[in-house]
C-alpha cells in the first residue's frame, strides 16, 4: 500500500508545473510522510455546483496548477461538445494565493483548445465577471476566488454563457470531461494567444451600476466600509463617487488586498470578530451604516446604530429591507430567495402582488428564475439587477442599501425603523442559525444519518407538522441533501454546506405583532423561542 502511494505521488511530482508545489510534493515523498500523503492522494478533488475549492498544495486532493489546468481542460472539452469552439471565455481572479497563476492557466488551456480567452486586468470583484460574461458575450466564466474561506484556500467558480453559475447536469457532465484527462502532457497551454482586458469591462460594470438607484434619489447616509482585505475597496468607492454618495470612510487595516487576511481568523463580515475594526471606526466616526464586502465583494454586510453601539443586520433583515425598498421604486417581477431565507419575502411580494419563488441553496438557483427582478439569500447575498449580473452582487447591494438608508434618513428615521414597520404589518420574522465547523466530516454525516433516523416531533415544545427529506425533491425543488421541518410558527432546515466543513440548520419563527408597542415583547418571545429551538435541535443532531 505504502509504495503504491509513494508510486502516485511520484507520478503527480512528475507531472506538477509549479515549483513551490514540486518542492513541497518532494519533501513529502523523500520523508515517506504516510499520513499527509494519505490526505492529499486518498482521491480528487471533486467538482460540482460549486465548481472546486479546497486548500492549497500539492496533489489531487488540494487546489495547485496541475489540478486546475485538468479543470479547464475538462471545461474546455465541455464547451467544444456542445458547439462552442472559437467561442469567448472570460477569466476573472481575486488576490488570494496562486489565484493570479491559476487564472493565467485557465486562459493558456482555453487558448490551446481553440476557444478564445480573455483575463480581466487585475484582481476584480466576482461580479465584475459575472457582468463580463453577458457584457462580451461569451460563451463561458470562470472566477478563481474562495470568496470568504480561510487563507490558505482557493476556488474555480464556473458560469455558463448566461451569465449564472453552473447547475446540474453540467456540473456532473464537466466533472467527467476532467476526469478523462490522462495526462497533463496532452493539455496544450501556449505561452501567449489570450487577451488581457482593459479597464473598459470594469468601466461599463460601474456604468450599470447607476441603474439600480432612482434618478433623484437622496444622496447623503455616510458610510465606513471594510474591503476584508478583499478586492472590492477600489470598485465600490468608483461606484459610490460615481452615484454622488459621501465617500466611505475606509477601514485602512482591511482596505488593501492581502491574501494572509492578517487581521481576521476567517475573512468573512458573519464571523465573530471580523467586523471589530470597523466597528472601532465606526465609534470614531459616527456614520450611518457600516457596510462590508467579503473579499471577493459579491456579498454585502450591513451594520447599523442600535442603542449606543453597533450591530449587525442579518442578511435575512438586509434581504427584507432591499425588497422593501424595491417595491417603494415600483419593481415589477419576480422575488425569489432559498429555502433556507427568511418567508417574510414572500410576504412583502404577496403584499406587492409580485410573484415570488423559493429555491435550492446558492444563486446559481436563484438566477435561474424565470422573470427575476430581486433575489437574496440569508448568508448576505443579493441580487438587485439580474439584468446586469445575474448573480450575487455586494457592490450594487452597498448602493442600494446606502440609497434606502439616505431616503428614510431624509424622513428623519432609520433601517431599524422601517424593519419595525415590517414586524408590525407582515409578523416579525425571527432568524438564527446553528451551524457546526468539523474537522472530521463524519460528524455530519452521522447527524444528518441521525435526525433522518429518529426525526423530531417536537421542537420548543412547538409540534413538527411536516418532516420533509429534500434528497427525494418536490414539486418545486430538485432534490438536495437536506431536511425541512414545518412548525406551528416555526421552521426549521438543515443542511451541510456546499463549500466548507460545516453543518447548518437554518432557523425561524414568526411571531404576530398587533402594533408597534407590542414589538419589544415580540422580540423576547422570538428570542425566547429560538433558543429553544436550537437546544432541541442540537439534542435530536447529536452536535
Amino acid at each position: 500500500m505504502q509504495d503504491e502511494l509513494i508510486a502516485r505521488a511520484q507520478a503527480w511530482l512528475a507531472e506538477d508545473p509549479d515549483a513551490e508545489t514540486r518542492e513541497e510534493l518532494a519533501k513529502l515523498i523523500e520523508a515517506e510522510d504516510v499520513a499527509e500523503l494519505t490526505a492529499r492522494f486518498s482521491g480528487t478533488l471533486q467538482f460540482g455546483t460549486a465548481g472546486l475549492r479546497g486548500e492549497l498544495g500539492a496533489g489531487p486532493m488540494r487546489m495547485n496548477r496541475s489540478v486546475v489546468v485538468r479543470a479547464a481542460a475538462g471545461l474546455a472539452a465541455y464547451l467544444k461538445a456542445r458547439g462552442h469552439a472559437g467561442g469567448l471565455v472570460v477569466v476573472g481572479y481575486d488576490a488570494r494565493h496562486k489565484s493570479a497563476d491559476f487564472a493565467r492557466d485557465t486562459a493558456a488551456v482555453m487558448t490551446g483548445a481553440g476557444l478564445r480567452a480573455a483575463l480581466l486586468p487585475r484582481p476584480l470583484p466576482t461580479p465584475v465577471l459575472a457582468y463580463a460574461i453577458r457584457h462580451l458575450g461569451a460563451v463561458a466564466g470562470v472566477e478563481v476566488t474562495a470568496s470568504h474561506n480561510p487563507p490558505r484556500d482557493n476556488g474555480y467558480k464556473v458560469y455558463l454563457g448566461d451569465g449564472s453559475q453552473i447547475v446540474p447536469p453540467a456540473d456532473a457532465e464537466i466533472a467527467a470531461e476532467i476526469a478523462a484527462i490522462a495526462r497533463l502532457a496532452d493539455v496544450p497551454r501556449p505561452e501567449s494567444g489570450w487577451q488581457t482586458l482593459d479597464d473598459g469591462v470594469l468601466d461599463a460594470y460601474l456604468a450599470r451600476t447607476d441603474a439600480v438607484l432612482a434618478a433623484d434619489s437622496p444622496r447623503t447616509a455616510r458610510t465606513v466600509y471594510t474591503a476584508m482585505h478583499g478586492v472590492g475597496r477600489e470598485t465600490l468607492t468608483a461606484a459610490f463617487a460615481r452615484a454622488g454618495f459621501p465617500a466611505p470612510v475606509l477601514v485602512a487595516e482591511q482596505a488593501d488586498p492581502d491574501p494572509d487576511f492578517p487581521t481576521v481568523a476567517f475573512p468573512n463580515p458573519e464571523e465573530p470578530g471580523a467586523m471589530d475594526l470597523a466597528f472601532a471606526k465606526a465609534r470614531e466616526t459616527g456614520p450611518d451604516l457600516v457596510i462590508a464586502n467579503d473579499p471577493d465583494a459579491d456579498r454585502c454586510a450591513v451594520a447599523v446604530p442600535d442603542g449606543g453601539d453597533w450591530r449587525m443586520l442579518r442578511g435575512d433583515e438586509v434581504g427584507a429591507l432591499l425588497a422593501e425598498h424595491l417595491v417603494r421604486q415600483g419593481a415589477r417581477g419576480t422575488f425569489a430567495e432559498s429555502i433556507v431565507s427568511s418567508s417574510l419575502l414572500g410576504r412583502i411580494a404577496a403584499g406587492a402582488g409580485l410573484p415570488y419563488e423559493e429555491t435550492l441553496t446558492g444563486f446559481k438557483w436563484i438566477a435561474r428564475v424565470e422573470g427575476l427582478r430581486y433575489g437574496y439569500e440569508e448568508a448576505l447575498g443579493y441580487c438587485v439587477d439580474p439584468e446586469g449580473v445575474r448573480d450575487k452582487d455586494g457592490i450594487t447591494a452597498a448602493l442600494l442599501i446606502t440609497e434606502l438608508a439616505s431616503v428614510l434618513k431624509a424622513e428623519g428615521r432609520t433601517l431599524l425603523d422601517l424593519l419595525d414597520d415590517l414586524a408590525v404589518r407582515h409578523g416579525l420574522h425571527a432568524t438564527d442559525q446553528l451551524s457546526v465547523r468539523v474537522d472530521d466530516l463524519s460528524v455530519i454525516s452521522d447527524a444528518m444519518r441521525r435526525l433522518r433516523e429518529r426525526p423530531p416531533t417536537r421542537l420548543a415544545g412547538l409540534p413538527v407538522t411536516a418532516a420533509e427529506d429534500l434528497t427525494k425533491g418536490t414539486p418545486s425543488l430538485p432534490p438536495t441533501d437536506g431536511l425541512r421541518y414545518t412548525l406551528d410558527g416555526a421552521r426549521v432546515i438543515v443542511r451541510p454546506s456546499g463549500t466548507e466543513p460545516k453543518l447548518k440548520c437554518y432557523l425561524e419563527v414568526v411571531v404576530p405583532v398587533g402594533t408597534h408597542a407590542g414589538l419589544p415583547v415580540a422580540r423576547a418571545k422570538a428570542a425566547d423561542l429560538l433558543a429553544a429551538v436550537k437546544r432541541d435541535l442540537s439534542a435530536a443532531a447529536g452536535i
